[in-house]
């Protein structure tokens, strides 16, 4: 590789390869990668292709591999380019995460850092990529089959393409791979993905103002049912609950370990509270602020009444006993003995005008009194 000497600062020709790909998915924070020993932990490395795809790799050569360098791979068949997104010891543990075995995982070997040439090579490949999706699309329908291809993705030497397609059924697409070879002179391999992945691979904006967080840091999806929006007490609305992808969303998993916890400390749903005036009914329950809301009708709102979890738990312990508090009021806290205080007025803004207005009372009745002093006479 050569090197230029530009100043004080050492140039290699590799360098222009720590420029960013195509890719955007948010890597792993590297917190290790100051360390000197981390690479001399393992020679595995995690190198990222275009937008969700990753693939883990072996640096046999030793070569100084930093986070952002773009480095060429070798592939199935020919060679691939992506950029390092996670080097040292953190590899280990991310494959662990991902469920990844090597032994079951062939690992490949990372050839050399990328040179202009391979750069330029894998540009030329990806701008193919745009126009072969739209001629897919066509080739696909003309053939009849129920798919959609989703994306094309080229590898970095531009002998092979994969192209991603969503189908609700099983597809038999080997007439549509020789129609593919014959049409576009390449390996082709096909790969289908859900709903959720291609909106990880399209990217945009969700309606919360942020980008897709499948298109930026999530690696694995899981499966999101409509008893997390029940257990956070969210409104069923399909229209508000379904994504880009037209599925639940998946931030809806977020909170839901949190809910859990703060669920356990809640009473039973179905037992009612007995008091010497009347029974009441569990009608609405807020887990985090630990409290509950009882109605005297079961089916309506009616006498609601609000109270803490131990409160209701202590009346259900009364209740088994056979004894029955006078009534539910009367355990709540209130807002003295939590310890809040109304705060509001240190921050208000005319908090400063009284202070202001005696400065200027101040000021203006020294200015009367200069006033008010004989001027002295001229002799």
């Amino acid at each position: 590789m050569k090197k230029y000497i530009v100043g004080n600062e050492h140039l290699e020709l590799g360098a222009a390869a720590t420029k960013r790909n195509s890719s955007h998915m948010l890597p792993v924070s590297d917190w290790l990668c100051d360390l000197p020993e981390n690479t001399q932990l393992t020679d595995l490395i995690e190198v990222q292709f275009k937008n969700t795809r990753k693939g883990y790799f072996h640096n046999s050569q030793h070569l100084p591999l930093e986070k952002g360098v773009t480095v060429v791979v070798e592939a199935n068949p020919g060679q691939d380019l992506g950029e390092v997104v996670l080097t040292g010891k953190l590899v280990e543990l991310q494959m662990k995460k991902n469920k990844i075995e090597s032994s079951r995982y062939e690992v490949r070997q990372v050839v050399r850092i990328a040179t202009e040439q391979d750069i330029e090579r894998a540009k030329q490949a990806h701008a193919r990529e745009q126009e072969t999706m739209i001629k897919a699309r066509q080739l696909a329908k003309s053939l009849g089959l129920e798919m959609k291809i989703g994306d094309v993705e080229y590898q970095g030497d531009g002998t092979k393409a994969i192209f991603y397609y969503i189908a609700d059924g099983r597809v038999d697409f080997r007439q549509l791979i020789k129609v593919y070879a014959e049409t576009f002179r390449i390996r082709v391999e096909m790969k289908q993905i859900g709903a959720r992945q291609e909106a990880g691979r399209i990217g945009g904006t969700g309606p919360c103002g942020r980008e897709l967080c499948c298109s930026t840091w999530m690696m694995n999806f899981s499966s999101v049912g409509t008893g997390a929006a029940r257990l956070q007490n969210i409104s069923p609305n399909p229209q508000k609950l379904a994504g880009m992808c037209a599925k639940l969303k998946c931030c809806l998993n977020y909170e839901v370990p949190v809910y859990e916890d703060a669920s356990k400390s809640l009473p039973p749903r179905h037992t009612p509270l007995e008091t010497k005036d009347a029974t009441y009914y569990l009608f609405s329950t807020d887990p985090l602020a630990g409290l509950v809301t009882y109605s005297s009708d079961q089916h309506i709102a009616a006498n609601l009444q609000t109270i803490s979890t131990q409160r209701a738990n202590d009346i259900i312990a009364m209740n088994r006993r056979g004894e029955k508090p006078d009534t539910l009021e009367g355990t709540r806290a209130s807002v003295a003995e939590i310890g809040y205080q109304n705060v509001v007025g240190h921050e208000d803004v005319t908090r400063f005008d009284r202070k202001r207005n005696n400065n200027n009372n101040r000021d203006r009745r020294d200015n009367n009194h200069r006033d008010r002093r004989p001027k002295n006479k001229q002799k």
